[in-house]
């Protein structure tokens, strides 16, 4: 890489020592590398913060307003400026990285980045996907008397384009669709898929399925398939997502979102009748359902095929028949396009550029 594309690459990525977690978070959704340099004033390296540091603290429940300092990688893997493209990629193979800090040896500041995507072109996944978009979108009517949810404009173009897009990005080459409300306007504007750089399969849902029934509508399947609600606006890293399956050996893996709510109440803490303490208007977090899963064929037998099925009700199967199942928790661009104000908020993120 030149020496302006690095440059340009570092205003993005340096990070305080002792900013936020949360401001760790914003700062990579933005960046969209996966990875934040922990510097010093003078640009010394202090560590890296990678998405996955960021995940890993979601599920331990690590306030986000704690320093990025307490969760980043002290001592990591780094390159040279002298290191070659091969050199580089040898060295992220061997670390198993995404990432590769470049540090200059006499006095530790930082001088690039290298993406593994610098040194390697996009590669198809061993991945199948399914977009649910057979709902009938009722919480944004009117808007969606006409046009089916996954139809609405975001930006320049229907949000199901812009899903279809990031999975091509990604290396996904099969999609399948689910329809039934208006399906119509979908196949007629995707076709066979070719224009958009995929191969599209339909799924026709005679009536509601759920958002797992339709998957036993579809043909058998070797790998692993990627669901995703067709009202799901992202900018994650399915790439990332299908190694974190495989290095859990999940069968299924559900996304999950930080979600924070504040208790508009001062909480006594009693023991018995006894006040024992008191916090004011505490923020409680939850990981909620993100609508996108990553499932094994295994998984898939255990839908019903008469009856309309949720990936909730599945999940609730899993557990019961103690199947292997695993969370991974999205840090990147992340909005449920489900209520007027959400759609509202998706235009405004697209205009702003977030994804």
């Amino acid at each position: 890489m030149t020496e302006e594309i690095f440059s340009e690459r570092l205003k993005t990525v340096l990070i305080s020592p002792e900013e936020p977690i949360a401001e760790a978070v914003r700062r990579l959704d933005e960046a969209g590398t996966g990875v934040l340099l922990v510097c010093d004033a003078d640009r010394r390296l202090r560590g890296v913060l990678t998405d996955g540091d960021i995940r890993r603290a979601m599920l331990r429940n690590i306030s986000f307003q704690e320093p990025c300092r307490t969760i980043a990688t002290a001592e990591p893997v780094v390159g040279r400026p002298e290191t070659t493209p091969a050199e580089a990629l040898e060295i992220l193979n061997r670390a198993d990285l995404n990432q590769l800090p470049i540090v200059d040896a006499q006095d530790s500041r930082i001088v690039g980045l290298l993406l593994r995507r610098d040194l390697v072109s996009s590669e198809q996944l061993g991945l199948s996907a399914v977009i649910m978009a057979g709902g009938f979108g009722t919480r944004l009517q009117p808007l969606t008397k006409d046009t089916p949810k996954p139809m609405l404009p975001v930006g320049d173009r229907p949000l199901l384009e812009r899903t279809i897009g990031r999975l091509r990005e990604a290396g996904i080459k099969h999609v399948n669709v689910t329809t039934h409300y208006l399906a119509e306007r979908i196949t007629s504007y995707f076709g066979d898929g070719e224009a958009f750089g995929v191969e599209i399969n339909y799924v026709s849902e005679d009536r509601p399925m759920g958002t797992a029934g339709g998957l036993r509508l579809m043909d058998a399947h070797e790998e692993p398939l990627l669901v995703i609600n067709g009202d799901i606006l992202t900018a994650m890293d399915f790439r990332d997502l299908l190694a974190y399956h495989r290095r859990h050996r999940a069968e299924l893996t559900v996304c999950v979102r930080k979600y924070d709510f504040q208790v508009p109440y001062g909480v006594l803490e009693c023991d018995g009748p006894r006040v024992v303490g008191i916090r004011e208007k505490p923020v409680v977090s939850f990981l909620v359902n993100a609508g996108i899963y990553l499932l094994e064929p295994s998984a898939q037998r255990f839908i019903p095929v008469d009856r309309p099925f949720d990936m909730t009700d599945l999940i609730a199967r899993l557990i019961k028949e103690g199947r292997p199942m695993v969370s991974y928790p999205v840090v990147e661009y992340w909005l449920d396009v489900g209520r007027q104000a959400d759609y509202k908020q998706a235009n405004e993120d697209v205009e702003k550029a977030r994804l």
